[in-house]
């Protein structure tokens, strides 16, 4: 069994001696924790990263709030208890905003009629403390699996982005024909499909810049690929709301 490096952990959560296997590499999937309690954030961060993930956390709903909604996720691991806003409260408040990305509860509420509310508030899984380390990271890859499988090919108004091949086609007709399919670069592919995983929702350049352009020091960056994208996929591919930012186009073949 894998351990985190850690000496000391809340009372009641299994975890083993450290071995020495090396961490799996995940591809640089991208984690989001949100838990309150600052020791067992930082033990979990710390397994997380040693699995290969990109972790980022938050110690309150709040924040929890604004990183799920700016920033793009391969899965979610969520504490009920969270101060400001309450762990399923908050995990409704991303499903109706659009946030799709699957959501691993981890709770010390583990009765059934706690588990099935976390699954009826739009978690994909409910895993309660005291935990096998071993098992929660096989529940975040099989998540990851499935999570992959459905988001792989992302509707874009008429178009379809492939997210493996970051190619973006016209939504087949009938007869199953559609046009040559466009190449995006992996900027613009991650900038259309942040705009495309929430329709709706206006970003700002300062949350496009943190949530995709990451090594990147200038908001200006964002201006030159929205323009890239418009040069490819058409001006309407990506709206500007004045004074606000961008979201994605309502009519991307205008």
């Amino acid at each position: 069994m894998r351990a985190v490096r850690c000496t000391r952990i809340p009372a009641g959560t299994k975890i083993a001696a450290v071995d020495s296997t090396p961490p799996t590499a995940t591809g640089g999937f991208r984690l989001l924790l949100v838990e309150d309690e600052p020791e067992f954030r930082a033990i979990l961060a710390a397994l997380f990263t040693d699995e290969g993930y990109h972790v980022d956390v938050a110690g309150d709903g709040q924040r929890g709030l604004h990183l799920g909604l700016t920033r793009r996720y391969d899965v979610i691991v969520l504490d009920r208890g969270l101060p400001a806003i309450e762990g399923l409260d908050l995990m409704r408040r991303w499903r109706r905003h659009g946030v799709t990305t699957p959501v691993l509860v981890l709770s010390a509420r583990g009765a059934a009629a706690d588990r099935v509310a976390g699954l009826d508030a739009g978690a994909e899984d409910y895993l309660a403390k005291p935990f096998d380390v071993d098992e929660l990271l096989a529940r975040l890859r099989a998540l990851r699996r499935r999570h992959l499988d459905v988001a792989r090919m992302l509707p874009v108004g008429g178009y379809r982005l492939d997210l493996d091949t970051r190619e973006v086609s016209d939504a087949p007709d009938h007869a199953g024909a559609g046009t040559a399919p466009v190449q995006l670069s992996e900027r613009e592919c991650g900038l259309l499909a942040t705009l495309a995983g929430r329709p709706g929702q206006v970003f700002s350049r300062a949350d496009l810049l943190t949530g995709v352009f990451t090594e990147a020091e200038s908001p200006i960056v964002v201006d030159t690929y929205v323009h890239y994208l418009r040069r490819k996929l058409g001006r309407g591919i990506v709206d500007t709301v004045r004074g606000r930012g961008y979201r994605l186009g309502r009519d991307p073949r205008r």
